[in-house]
């Protein structure tokens, strides 16, 4: 939880718009609570009986420790996921580690993973799959996703984040 809080002042726009982490301004991240995360996250380990909460937070420690999206070990987060789904399995954890393929197999092989997946009443489904079909160039089947994501959003900063990447697939709406 210290690990998530730390990066709370940088998960939204000032007027409450949704920031992915791998946009979120670092330097702004509170790096009290990320020492004291993975102080706890070590202590945890070292007693080499890791639990899906310890997995968890190993992942977020991981995160922490990048300077940047780009300098993120992703294989490691990879190899985390491993771990938790063996020890955890379920849908949305295979989505979480699905999401993690494309930085070392292309989305292409994300998306062949996500697509095995029966989560088509969660909206990060969708969104992920959007975001895996746009990667690819396929902008139709993206508006798609996307327009099922919105559908399912929980609250507007998520609709509002879906709906700018809908127009990023579709383009500017036409004028009524």
């Amino acid at each position: 939880m210290l690990l998530i809080e730390s990066r709370r002042a940088t998960r939204t726009t000032g007027d409450g718009g949704l920031v992915l982490l791998a946009d979120q301004d670092r330097s702004r991240w509170d790096h009290g609570l990320i020492a004291e995360g993975q102080a706890i996250v070590r202590r945890c380990l070292r007693r080499s009986q890791p639990g899906p909460y310890q997995i968890q937070a190993a992942i977020n420690a991981v995160h922490s420790d990048a300077p940047s999206a780009a300098a993120t070990d992703w294989g490691q987060i990879l190899q985390l996921y491993d771990q938790l789904v063996m020890i955890a399995p379920g849908p949305v954890v295979a989505l979480n580690r699905a999401v993690r393929s494309p930085r070392s197999k292309g989305p292409g092989a994300a998306l062949t993973l996500v697509d095995r997946l029966d989560l088509h009443d969660y909206y990060l489904f969708h969104a992920i799959r959007a975001d895996l079909l746009r990667r690819q160039g396929r902008d139709g089947e993206a508006a798609l996703a996307y327009e099922a994501a919105i559908a399912r959003a929980g609250n507007a900063a998520e609709r509002d984040f879906l709906e700018r990447r809908l127009g990023e697939v579709t383009g500017p709406a036409s004028p009524p």
